[in-house]
């Protein structure tokens, strides 16, 4: 009996080259959501001319976050339905364009509503990109090699975010040089211009239905979609309420660890441990989806992850703990990070395969940034409550719960595994 042909043998140079433009603005547009992070503790202090540890620091802190999770869900319903409307190369280029060129403008901001103002317009364009590349990248692939390719497109976003941990170490306490690095994907602009041609199944649909495209009526007005839209919307939710709220704290977790045990590098040693060690685990977990949903389907694999990912989060709370040792902490988390994260390239293999043509970058936008507003009152309130109120690793614990209503709301999801994109 013949071996059947690798998944990639039917791929052509122009597909990788699509996936490769698309993957480089998703990575930017981690780069440039991460490098925030990365320079508030210098940025806020020198701005409100401040000591580091005033209470304004953190107000302003929290309060930008807030401005770049509304600015990110505003410009990723935006720029989705633009993309249907206009195009996936005019519209993928004018997100680059926007977080690259505000991010930029930054590092000349000499009052704290500028930034303000800036963060919010850098999220609307990295609201955006993710949602154009998902659906670009889906169009491009055969459904063979569609799951593992929108997979790989997820995955490069943890390229991004080691690139900003890079740059903020280059950088140190200038954070206006930091800010000024954000202008470099602009160049990508071009690339994209020149490389990248419209899908030939989007201008079928804009030649058949032009007054569809890109519709929120009819993505919410239509029984169909609309299930789909409202169910891939929370289960987005669950994935970023449970990052941020559950996956991130694995620096949270190692630093507890440390503290208990008296070391006095605990600060150093947790961001390594989660900065590399437990995301080199979750960029493993997101490339390797593709290849397990090409083998089970989206939904198995959905449901196996998020299984995994309830087991795990227990025990990474709290079996290092018990065994008193910190290497078994160092062994689980990328083990934690594979499954926990992991689950988040299946939005990119799963929601453009949910929505037709006309819809398809309009639907995934909205799966994926109305998942982030349903996802906020869990961060701003409810983590947050419980973290103060409760030891972390009970906390956690139960924020991990979260995991359980993915699998109730995959349940009123199709599988689209081995199906063709619907038109």
């Amino acid at each position: 009996m013949s071996k059947p042909a690798p998944w990639y043998s039917s791929v052509t140079r122009y597909q990788w080259l699509v996936l490769i433009v698309a993957s480089l603005g998703w990575i930017f547009d981690a780069f440039e959501g991460q490098i925030y992070n990365l320079t508030r503790a210098d940025m806020l202090p020198d701005l409100l001319a401040v000591k580091a540890d005033d209470p304004l620091v953190k107000v302003w802190g929290e309060r930008f976050l807030g401005i770049f999770l509304v600015g990110g869900t505003f410009g990723g319903l935006l720029f989705s339905s633009l993309a249907d409307k206009w195009g996936r190369n005019p519209v993928m280029a004018l997100t680059i364009l926007f977080y690259s060129i505000f991010s930029g403008i930054t590092a000349f901001a000499d009052e704290i509503w500028q930034v303000g103002v800036l963060r919010f317009l850098v999220a609307m364009g990295v609201g955006g990109e993710w949602a154009v590349g998902a659906a670009l990248v889906a169009e491009v692939f055969p459904k063979e090699a569609r799951e593992r390719a929108g997979g790989i497109f997820h995955a490069t976003s943890v390229c991004g975010l080691w690139l900003a941990a890079a740059a903020g170490l280059w950088v140190g306490t200038e954070w206006r040089t930091a800010y000024l690095l954000g202008v470099a994907p602009a160049l990508l602009v071009l690339w994209v211009r020149l490389s990248i041609k419209e899908p030939e199944a989007w201008k079928a649909a804009r030649e058949s239905k032009p007054e569809r495209m890109g519709s929120f009526s009819e993505l919410l007005g239509t029984a169909r979609w609309r299930s789909r839209a409202v169910f891939g919307a929370l289960l987005a939710m669950v994935g970023l309420a449970t990052f941020w709220g559950v996956v991130v704290a694995g620096q949270d977790i190692a630093a507890d660890f440390l503290k208990r045990a008296g070391d006095p590098d605990w600060a150093s040693k947790s961001k390594i441990a989660f900065g590399f060690i437990q995301t080199a685990g979750a960029g493993a977990g997101m490339l390797a989806f593709g290849p397990l949903s090409a083998r089970w389907g989206c939904k198995k694999t959905f449901v196996i992850m998020h299984l995994a990912a309830l087991v795990m989060t227990p025990i990474i709370c709290w079996l290092p703990s018990e065994a008193n040792s910190y290497t078994l902490l160092l062994v689980l988390l990328p083990l934690f990070g594979f499954f926990a994260q992991g689950i988040h390239a299946g939005y990119a293999a799963y929601f453009p395969a949910l929505f037709p043509t006309h819809l398809r970058a309009t639907g995934s936008g909205f799966c994926f940034n109305t998942g982030r507003i349903l996802a906020a009152p869990v961060l701003i309130w409810l983590s947050a409550w419980m973290k103060s109120t409760y030891d972390l690793r009970t906390a956690i614990t139960c924020l991990g719960g979260f995991f359980l209503l993915g699998l109730l709301f995959l349940a009123f999801l199709p599988e689209t595994h081995g199906e063709e994109l619907p038109e």
